[in-house]
């Protein structure tokens, strides 16, 4: 922790999002750095939610309340990690995402500049689309993307927006995710990882359904996904956390795009088991906004941060399935 943050040990962490994936994520790292000075915030039927289970915090706040709250409260917070958002790809519904993902994100963003607090938020890869134009985070190119679903669509028009502001936090970096997976993840349904899904069908039936190729150029199986282990991201987030770097958005994944069938061969791998795959067709409803391929270019993250990456795909499929599938642990 750099000296500044040394200045400022009397003071809370924000962390939105708490109770889900990544947040509770995030909130077990803090804790495990003694950092219990931290103010979650989540929906109010969240409060008790097993991903907050033992954890250790000074305040929950209802995200409902928690503008006004942070209004009030502002010079007892030093640091902001704005990670909730509506994640669901399929809703189509884009007042929801109006609401959650866009403005709400922009009043948080307006009360850090304000009150001139760090700010750390997550965008998502969803703004790439079909991945057309690539998969750069330079932020001349980030106004001209195109995503495929309302979800991705409020993302981008935040970032864009973020960058057109002149009043901005002191600090502030936002994250583009790629595929996140992991433990604490078992609670988002049918958007959770392939990892977690194919893990129990394993379990269930020995063999793993895939989605088969909608392009006759990909053989089933054969489509590729930049996959980041939860734990890597968040070493990433508070990488930026204790240090200062240039502000902007960044790629947030591994750089490396691997398929769909060798994470079906990792999990079988993790768990002793002769591969067994099925393909399966694409769902209706996801057809359209389905990527066949992300790969974050990690080049900006790299040059500027100096971030080492601690997980390759197989290492970090064999300690998810090894260390919590397998014992339906979280942490």
């Amino acid at each position: 922790m750099t000296e500044k943050k040394n200045k400022l040990q009397g003071k809370s962490i924000v962390i939105t999002g708490a109770a889900g994936f990544i947040g509770s994520c995030l909130v077990e790292k803090l804790n495990s750095l003694g950092e219990t000075k931290l103010i979650l915030v989540d929906a109010k039927e969240k409060a008790n939610h097993p991903n907050l289970a033992d954890k250790k915090y000074k305040n929950y706040i209802d995200r409902a309340f928690f503008l006004n709250w942070f209004e009030a409260n502002h010079k007892d917070i030093k640091y902001v990690f704005h990670i909730g958002a509506r994640t669901d790809t399929t809703e189509q519904n884009e007042s929801i995402f109006n609401d959650l993902n866009l403005n709400y994100s922009k009043a948080i963003w307006n009360d850090c500049a304000s009150y001139q607090i760090p700010m750390i938020y997550a965008s998502s890869a969803a703004t790439y689309g079909d991945g057309r134009q690539g998969y750069s985070d330079r932020h001349e190119f980030i106004p001209s993307l195109v995503p495929l679903n309302p979800y991705g669509r409020s993302k981008q028009q935040f970032d864009v927006w973020a960058l057109e502001q002149e009043q901005a936090p002191p600090l502030w970096y936002g994250f583009k995710f790629f595929n996140v997976f992991g433990p604490n993840e078992y609670h988002k349904g049918r958007m959770a990882s392939v990892i977690f899904h194919g893990f129990h069908q394993i379990n269930e039936t020995k063999k793993m359904k895939l989605f088969a190729s909608n392009d006759s150029k990909i053989q089933d199986g054969e489509q590729r996904r930049d996959f980041i282990y939860v734990k890597e991201l968040i070493d990433v987030l508070l990488h930026f956390y204790d240090h200062q770097f240039e502000n902007g958005i960044y790629n947030l994944g591994t750089g490396k795009a691997n398929t769909f069938n060798e994470l079906a061969s990792n999990i079988f791998s993790a768990l002793e088991l002769k591969k067994h795959i099925e393909y399966i067709p694409l769902p209706v409803d996801i057809a359209q906004s389905y990527q066949n391929f992300t790969e974050a270019n990690t080049e900006k993250l790299l040059a500027n941060s100096n971030y080492h990456y601690k997980y390759n795909f197989e290492s970090a499929v064999h300690d998810y399935v090894n260390q919590y599938l397998k014992f339906g642990k979280i942490i």
